[in-house]
Formats: structure tokens, sequence, C-alpha cells
């Protein structure tokens, strides 16, 4: 519970310093509204459309969240599957590392081609933009073993999967929350990339709508919400990774 409050009391002070900042520069550059509204105007929007505002929020959630778990759980099979056959990872590693190669906006709009534009190319955009990440983490924490570990392992001919059972995967826990606190800041921008290549609804959905019809509040109003959406995502994935590795010290 003091965890949670003393995070809280930190959005509190960055989200009234932001706002006083934003505030004060519409104050004194008065620029135009269709470019930079007041936060006034802009939090008026929330009561005016909420209905819309929140039913487009819990698209882009839906994906994000869909895609952070698949994109999690992909990753760490990968990264147990290239420890265990290293012939495999071979061939697999270098695939992924050319799929992180090619930019992002590049790869959502063939996804949409091939998927339509429903969720699923946005959950696979989500997938794919954290996928690199939770794979390399926990493959990194399967070669980091203590040497004595790998000794003792080696001494008595332990087999290689109850090696990894045994000694690997609990010795790569700290790497693996490490990772999934990374992929939990970027699974939501992941979706929103693949909403902004096409899409039937969510928050680069209103974005775009916004945009075109120069409602700067509801498009203010929309990056508002997934700022919140990251914010959430990273708080509490990092709540319940400190239940998974209790040990892990904090700075």
């Amino acid at each position: 519970m003091k965890a949670l409050l003393i995070i809280f009391g930190r959005f509190l002070v960055g989200a009234a310093s932001v706002l006083g900042v934003w505030a004060l520069l519409v104050a004194v550059f008065e620029p135009p509204s269709f470019m930079l509204p007041g936060p006034i105007a802009v939090f008026q929007t929330f009561p005016e459309r909420a209905d819309f505002l929140l039913h487009h929020a819990g698209i882009t959630a839906f994906e994000t969240i869909v895609g952070f778990a698949l994109g999690v759980l992909c990753g760490a099979l990968v990264a147990v599957t290239v420890w265990l056959f290293p012939l495999a990872g071979r061939v697999i590693m270098p695939t992924i590392l050319v799929t992180q190669a090619l930019p992002v906006f590049a790869i959502a709009p063939i996804l949409v081609l091939w998927l339509g534009f429903g969720m699923s190319s946005k959950i696979v955009m989500a997938i794919l933009v954290i996928f690199f990440t939770v794979t390399s983490t926990v493959y990194d924490g399967l070669r980091r073993l203590d040497t004595g570990l790998v000794d003792l392992a080696r001494l008595y001919r332990v087999p290689r999967i109850r090696e990894l059972w045994v000694f690997r995967l609990p010795a790569a826990l700290p790497a693996f929350v490490s990772g999934i606190r990374v992929a939990a800041v970027f699974a939501p921008i992941g979706a929103v990339v693949g909403e902004w290549a096409g899409a039937k609804g969510g928050l680069a959905f209103i974005m775009l709508q916004a945009n075109a019809r120069g409602n700067a509040d509801v498009l203010f109003a929309a990056v508002i919400l997934l700022a919140l959406m990251v914010l959430a995502m990273r708080y509490a994935v990092e709540y319940l990774t400190r239940l998974l590795v209790p040990w892990q010290a904090e700075s």
C-alpha cells in the first residue's frame, strides 16, 4: 500500500508540473486553439465525449493487453527454445534480428493488408514491437548462470532440460522481469502504430479523425488517454513482477 501511495504521489506531482507548463505556454504565447488548446478546453472534452473516448480507448487497451501477453509468452518460449537447441538458434536469432531491423511503420501497412482493419493486425504489431526485447533479455538471463552452478550441473551430468528447469529459469527471472517491464511501455505504442496504418477504431483512429477535422481538443484528449494507458501498464506490470521476484532489490 505504501509503495502504491508513493507511486500515486509521484504521478500527481508529475501531472501537475506538465499541466502547469502547458497552461503557462498557452497563456504566454496564445497559440490558436487548433494548434494548442488550453488544458481546460481539453479536459472539458472528457465529460462531453466520454462514451466516444472510452469506447475507443477500450479497443486500444484490449489490443495492448492481448498483444503484451502473447508477445511475452512467445518471446520467452523462443528464448528457451534457442537455449535448448543451439543449432536452431543459429537460424532463429538472425531472423529475429532482421525483423527488428525493419521500421515498424513499414511493417504496419503490410499487416493491415494481410490481416485487415480489425484488431488482429494491431495485436500482431504489439507482439512484434515487444517480442525482441523479451526474447533477448530472457535468453541473456538463461546464458548468465553462475559458473559454480554450471560446474555442478556438468559434474552430476544433469540433463539439459533439467538444468533449464532447476538452474537456468530461476536465475533468468530478474532478466525476464526487466524485459517485460520495458515491454509494458512499448506494447501500447505498438498497438497505436498498427491503428495508425489503418483501423476501424482505437485511440490512433481518434487522433487521425480529430487531426483531419481540426479538433485539437479531442486529439489532445486521446493523447492523454494513451499516456495514462502507458503509465497504467508500466506500474501494473511493475507491481505484479515484484510478486514474481520479491528478492530483487529496488534502488
